[in-house]
């Protein structure tokens, strides 16, 4: 099933924080990334991880059970999906360091992002949580421990003392924490090779990377998600990590969540061409160099930040990406193929997917999200800001001041109600799609995120017309037809007759 591909193994990155799917929607989907040519998972629990004992408090209230990681790993065996668990054990561990009882672990003590690499308790920290995660992995060939974006290393007081002794360095601090991890790895799961990602060895010379020890315990997976990323110098560092004694390295591409903390919908064309690039990469490289490609699919940009583009959502852009890694390029012949394992009658590359097309698990999520992000705020900004009777007749000025010539109620009202109506349906139809894959609290957050703020804007205007509306005048035996401003001439209505006090506020 490799076809012309120079990756043997490609894995699925599943970022856990923030969003989890579901047990029974991984049950549906993961028939579907075999289909799309992946063989491998990367699992980032972080804070999803039945942890136990003193790490109990690292569990997130929806955090999966050990009988549910069980049954994860049972299905992903029933379609040839190897996984690769990852533990965070350097930096990125806001959903550790964050805890006030683990807080003295920092590097910095106003900043949870960084392990404090002095301290005993933290390798036994880390040691205990991939003791944990391997316990419920048996036979993991890998795991990945993380030490990406190890920010603010050697800014800790301690760090600070230990850098002013002759020859020590952020980098050789850097290594010793990653040997000090990889060597438990290996004291004790020694059928499991460690992963790093590569970020903090680039800078790094080559005779110190290869004195260090480490190319000996782990293998780089070197990262890039540009849409122009430089091919030539992936193949240097390649030669380089060789030269300095790893093994094996493997590459790391994306599917989503790597053009901006907020994206709700992935750009498949940038996601396309980064792959792409990684091809060109494996082809300038000695072959078998790479071992092969993770293809990640970021949920969040770090613990704190918000939920990017869902896993349902980033299915097209996944497909794209697989089946082009599969067969060594986007042709037509691999642009039908996704459109028949999705569903989908056409498959937009450059810009947004038709709305309300496939039939994959979670399209329904897509057909929706698409209407929201396009849709939804554009909708309300333009009644706020393009309507002529509400610039007109009910600007910010008038709202405060709660005045309105009443048969300008008459044009707001209903057009508000029905916009209104129309994105509450649909964000109730949304909410019911995402609950079945997703728990509450991810709901929760993407709607609040993503809807309740135009819809609050829609209530905040109506709330300010009915504050604004004047109280029914006494029955009269004929009153006056009101007329609207189409009726009243080409002469606008004097501010006076909006009310007395206008003129005067």
């Amino acid at each position: 099933m490799s076809g012309s591909s120079p990756f043997k193994m490609r894995f699925v990155h599943l970022d856990l924080k923030g969003a989890p799917p579901k047990v029974s929607y991984l049950s549906e989907i993961f028939p579907l990334f075999h289909a799309l040519g992946a063989n491998g998972l990367l699992i980032e629990y972080e804070d999803t991880f039945p942890y136990e004992g003193p790490l109990k408090l690292l569990r997130a209230p929806h955090a999966y059970s050990p009988s549910e990681v069980t049954e994860v790993l049972r299905l992903a065996a029933a379609h040839e999906l190897e996984v690769v668990p990852l533990v965070q054990t350097f930096g990125h561990m806001e959903f550790v360091l964050k805890h006030e009882a683990l807080a003295h672990l920092r590097e910095v003590a106003l900043f949870p992002n960084t392990l404090n690499p002095h301290e005993a308790e933290s390798l036994a920290l880390v040691g205990a949580m991939v003791d944990q995660v391997l316990e419920l992995h048996p036979g993991a060939r890998w795991l990945h421990i993380g030490c990406d974006e190890v920010y603010y290393l050697g800014e800790g007081e301690a760090s600070r003392q230990w850098l002013q002794q002759e020859q020590n360095t952020t980098a050789t601090l850097c290594l010793s924490h990653m040997r000090a991890v990889a060597s438990h790895v290996q004291a004790r799961h020694p059928a499991t090779t460690p992963l790093v990602w590569d970020d903090m060895l680039r800078d790094i010379p080559e005779d110190q990377l290869s004195a260090s020890g480490v190319p000996q315990l782990v293998e780089p997976v070197l990262w890039d998600y540009g849409a122009d990323l430089d091919v030539q110098g992936k193949a240097l560092l390649m030669e380089k990590y060789r030269q300095c004694g790893f093994p094996r390295l493997w590459a790391a591409s994306a599917f989503k969540g790597a053009t901006g903390p907020s994206q709700a919908l992935p750009p498949i064309e940038h996601h396309l061409r980064n792959n792409l690039q990684w091809l060109q990469v494996a082809a300038q490289g000695r072959k078998d160099t790479l071992q092969g490609i993770i293809l990640t699919g970021w949920q969040r940009y770090d613990h704190f930040s918000v939920l990017c583009e869902l896993l349902p959502v980033g299915i097209p852009s996944l497909a794209v990406c697989l089946q082009s890694l599969l067969h060594g390029g986007f042709t037509e012949d691999v642009r039908a193929r996704v459109q028949h394992l999705l569903g989908i009658s056409s498959l937009e590359i450059a810009g947004v997917l038709s709305e309300g097309t496939g039939s994959f698990p979670g399209s329904d999520i897509l057909a929706l999200v698409i209407q929201v992000s396009l849709h939804l705020r554009s909708s309300v900004d333009e009644m706020l800001q393009m309507d002529r009777y509400v610039t007109g007749w009910f600007s910010p000025y008038h709202r405060r001041r709660k005045l309105i010539h009443p048969v300008m109620i008459q044009h707001i009202q209903p057009q508000a109600l029905s916009l209104l109506g129309r994105w509450s349906g649909l964000a109730q139809e949304l909410a019911a799609a995402l609950r079945r894959v997703f728990p509450e609290g991810t709901v929760e957050e993407w709607l609040q995120e993503n809807v309740h703020p135009s819809l609050g804007q829609l209530q905040a205007l109506l709330q300010d017309l009915e504050a604004a509306s004047p109280p029914p005048p006494p029955a009269s035996p004929g009153p006056a037809q009101a007329r609207a401003p189409e009726d009243m001439g080409a002469h606008p209505v004097p501010s006076s007759s909006v009310c007395p006090t206008l003129a005067s506020c």
